[in-house]
């Protein structure tokens, strides 16, 4: 028998008694991406609408199905829902009016969590089943689950056999993993698929750009990508290119990876630290890259507070950061958020990777967009604007734009004046629009008459 075995039987738990603990006014982990639960959430849901629980304030984010919590009638009045990074199952819920963001730079959350005024009072997460040392792993996001763990007053973990392992950095288990030890309630699951996010074919627009970042790719460079078509594109490109010894460290781990691998572009043994290892802080694909991922000794888990750290990303020679973004200003401002004053997505890690790039010896960071895009009507509109649109977040502030892409060129803005940047950035911008910009930039006094020639 198992040394934790007995431990194990005694916590074990239905979801409708673990639920139990919450009480109105209790602020609720639910745990991120594929981590967060599907049977304590059913559960959560009925004993809400049965007991007229209220004031329950959940965190997490990057949610890949719509919690139950999120279907009860008249949700505002129960619940809210505090997200670090929103998907747009989360965006509806905003205009729901059950939603919030919560402004991050990804590499600090763990160290939020320890600061937070307000206590975990309850963590409820999806993991893997038990190992042999009482472990029960987060699975493919471990992110800060760790961190949000050590300020939890209880917490409940649901376990899914389909979960797959994602394997720490040596002699770091506590990272990526909860012990036996501190959780109070094991609940076995349905075992439900993980669930998956899956990304739509890229364009000919999307490829376009992806030409123009990968030729900037030496063998050897060390590998993030953004979620979206644009980044999608670049990984699928590099997997049928003839680049070598590519190595892999990001927040965000996506299929291309898996591609990327499967086709022998990554061996990252050419990376100054976690040689021969892909890292990443949490993934969302399909089920054939979760397969991959489950206990490959290549594939490391690793908390955001070292994925994301610029210095740790700087210490990689050649490091290649690629993100897209909603739009972007005359003075190269990069706006990844928000459409205005509607939230669309978050900061994210963002800003983390383009200064870290930015450290790295010949590491370079790429935002990268379309350079139009359709409004509701059908009408054309430039995502490159004379000044961020009234109310839009400012993601990257001008000084930290290295790169910035679309498929009508590239232009690196650092050490570029005002005058140069808004030429640069115009000549990438649609040909549509770009006698318009020119007047707003003469209109702003960032445009020199010998732009014109």
């Amino acid at each position: 028998m198992n040394v934790y075995e007995k431990e194990y039987n005694e916590k074990l738990t239905k979801a409708e008694e673990a639920v139990r603990s919450v009480k109105s006014g209790d602020w609720i982990d639910f745990g991120w991406g594929v981590g967060v639960p599907v049977t304590l959430d059913r559960a959560l849901a009925e004993r809400i609408k049965k007991e007229d629980l209220r004031d329950l304030k959940f965190r997490g984010g990057m949610v890949l199905r719509k919690p139950e919590i999120f279907k009860i009638e008249g949700a505002g009045d129960h619940l809210c829902w505090n997200s670090w990074h929103m998907t747009g199952i989360e965006r509806k819920a905003i205009e729901e009016g059950i939603a919030f963001y919560a402004p991050i730079r990804y590499s600090e959350l763990p160290r939020y969590y320890a600061d937070l005024p307000d206590p975990v009072t309850v963590a409820m997460i999806r993991t893997a089943d038990m190992d042999k040392n009482g472990y029960f792993n987060f699975g493919p996001c471990t992110s800060h689950l760790a961190a949000m763990c050590a300020r939890a007053g209880r917490i409940i973990v649901e376990v899914n056999e389909n979960m797959p392992v994602a394997l720490g950095r040596d002699g770091q288990p506590e990272k990526n993993a909860v012990h036996i030890s501190r959780v109070a309630n094991i609940v076995k699951s349905e075992n439900e698929p993980i669930d998956e996010l899956k990304r739509g074919e890229s364009s000919s627009l999307d490829r376009k750009v992806a030409e123009y970042i990968v030729e900037e790719i030496p063998d050897g460079a060390v590998l993030q990508l953004g979620i979206g078509g644009m980044p999608g594109a670049v990984g699928s490109m590099i997997a049928e290119s003839d680049l070598k010894d590519l190595g892999v460290h990001t927040e965000l781990y996506v299929d291309s990876f898996a591609q990327m691998a499967a086709g022998g572009r990554i061996t990252g043994k050419r990376k100054s630290i976690d040689r021969g290892k892909q890292v990443f802080a949490f993934a969302a694909g399909t089920r054939r890259m979760y397969d991959y991922i489950d206990n490959n000794p290549e594939c490391i888990g690793a908390p955001v507070d070292y994925t994301n750290d610029a210095a740790v990303i700087g210490s990689l020679d050649n490091f290649i950061s690629i993100n897209n973004a909603v739009d972007a200003d005359l003075f190269g401002q990069v706006n990844a958020e928000s459409s205005g004053t509607r939230h669309i997505s978050g900061a994210g890690g963002q800003l983390d990777f383009a200064l870290g790039a930015y450290l790295s010896e010949g590491g370079k960071s790429f935002i990268c967009f379309s350079s139009t895009f359709r409004d509701k009507e059908g009408k054309v509109h430039s995502r490159i604007r004379p000044v961020l649109k009234e109310g839009s977040i400012v993601t990257d502030t001008r000084t930290n734009v290295h790169y910035m892409v679309t498929e009508y060129g590239k232009i690196n803005l650092k050490g570029l004046t005002v005058w140069e940047r808004a030429e640069g950035i115009i000549s990438i911008a649609h040909p549509d629009f770009r006698e318009e910009l020119v007047r707003a930039a003469e209109k702003m006094k960032i445009w020199r008459r010998s732009n014109r020639r």
